[in-house]
């Protein structure tokens, strides 16, 4: 039958299948992630889909509420800074409680593609063929603070945007379940950022090197409440660091925190950063 054919529509009436039936879809689909919430609006963990996606290593991710956690794009050359620190510093610097790797960046550490902080570009210019925006922060208000445009179907207005923060890098999975990256046999590390049904924002990080084609399949097929997803920069400029004062505060609650062991923070290992991307809460409340 040609219903059988088209995988996207099987799984859509699977997953309407088990939401009539009563199901919780989430461990239909992808193994439980075992949360530490060590902040309201944060939730870090480990997800491990090798059951469902053997090509794929565990990864660790944070889900973030934006209307309880604000994002802030930086750029070394408008701190000023003379050369790209490394996450480590960028961290001690910002105080974010989280900081990721952004996009993709030329040789002299331009960044290569449109790049936004408190709403003015910071030297970048629009890549033609790369159609992920991660936009944050509105400038005119609205209830979603920070999504996944699509620049294939999504507008984004460069003069007047409607974001104050944003990074342009690869689309990887797009709200019609399509992934929009090659199989072309190259692995490496990866960071991963994904827009959730609710609103809420995933950032993800490799524990192993694997194809970015796989992730795309991976969460398309085994993370259902995913909405879209882009690619950031991988290889050795792929990281993500979480503040010490949120380590601390996760230990002293109980559970195993498997996730501790899979965030390097060591003084070696790490690579300077051109452009990174934060996460800090609005409001300095609901710490444990």
């Amino acid at each position: 039958m040609k219903l059988l054919n088209d995988p996207l529509r099987v799984r859509a009436l699977l997953i309407a299948a088990l939401s009539l039936s009563g199901f919780a879809l989430e461990p239909a689909w992808a193994q439980t992630i075992a949360w530490d919430r060590p902040s309201e609006g944060l939730a870090i963990g480990v997800w491990n889909p090798s059951t469902a996606c053997p090509d794929v290593p565990a990864l660790l991710v944070s889900e973030i509420d934006p209307v309880r956690y604000r994002v802030s794009v930086h750029y070394f050359r408008n701190e000023p800074l003379p050369e790209p620190p490394d996450i480590l510093e960028w961290q001690r610097r910002t105080g974010h409680d989280l900081v990721f790797n952004a996009g993709l960046f030329r040789e002299n550490f331009s960044y290569l593609g449109l790049l936004y902080g408190k709403g003015k570009p910071m030297g970048g210019k629009r890549h033609a063929s790369w159609m992920g925006l991660f936009v944050a922060e509105p400038t005119a208000g609205g209830p979603s603070r920070a999504g996944i445009l699509d620049l294939s179907i999504d507008s984004f207005d460069e003069q007047q945007p409607a974001y104050g923060e944003a990074a342009q890098s690869l689309m990887l999975l797009d709200r019609t379940g399509k992934v929009r990256v090659n199989q072309t046999g190259k692995v490496s590390q990866q960071t991963i950022i994904g827009e959730l049904r609710s609103g809420h924002i995933l950032i993800m990080k490799t524990t192993e090197m694997t194809s970015l084609h796989a992730i795309g399949q991976c969460l398309r097929d085994a993370y259902p409440t995913i909405r879209q997803a882009m690619a950031m920069d991988g290889g050795s400029s792929s990281d993500l660091m979480i503040s010490p004062a949120l380590r601390q505060a996760v230990q002293k609650t109980t559970g195993t925190h498997e996730w501790m062991t899979l965030v390097n923070s060591g003084p070696t290992g790490h690579v300077g950063l051109p452009a990174v991307i934060g996460i800090s809460p609005r409001q300095q409340s609901g710490r444990p």
